[in-house]
């Protein structure tokens, strides 16, 4: 069992930056792949970025690519997506999540094992 608290969301104007973060709890997590997930207001869920368990591989969507960075801290639980030059279509609820199957999925159809709750993120054009 894996539980996720997101933070360090909030309001930014365009161009600016934000740091989220993940704290996982319990001692796998560095079994688990992690990614970044966000929903916009009357939109489906979309993936943004992951990172492979060890954090030799990470995974962007197109529209995030070059601005956002995902990392991860495995001695502090903790994952992390760097979000710069944001845009107001980067507004939406961010979520975590944590998967341990074999590779990195990010297609939509798959659902991730973990979420959390999600933290808001709103860019003020």
């Amino acid at each position: 069992q894996v539980q996720l608290v997101e933070s360090g969301g909030g309001l930014v104007q365009a161009g600016g930056s934000l740091r989220l973060s993940c704290a996982a709890s319990g001692r796998t997590f560095s079994s688990y792949h992690m990614g970044w997930f966000r929903q916009a207001a009357g939109k489906e869920r979309e993936f943004v970025a992951a990172i492979s368990w060890s954090g030799g591989k990470t995974y962007y969507a197109d529209s995030v690519k070059g601005r956002f960075t995902i990392s991860r801290d495995n001695a502090k639980n903790t994952v992390y997506l760097q979000m710069n030059s944001l845009k107001p279509e980067d507004t939406a609820v961010y979520y975590c999540a944590a998967d341990s199957s074999l590779v990195v999925v990010t297609t939509p159809q798959y659902e991730w094992e973990y979420w959390g709750q999600g933290t808001q993120v709103t860019v003020s054009s």
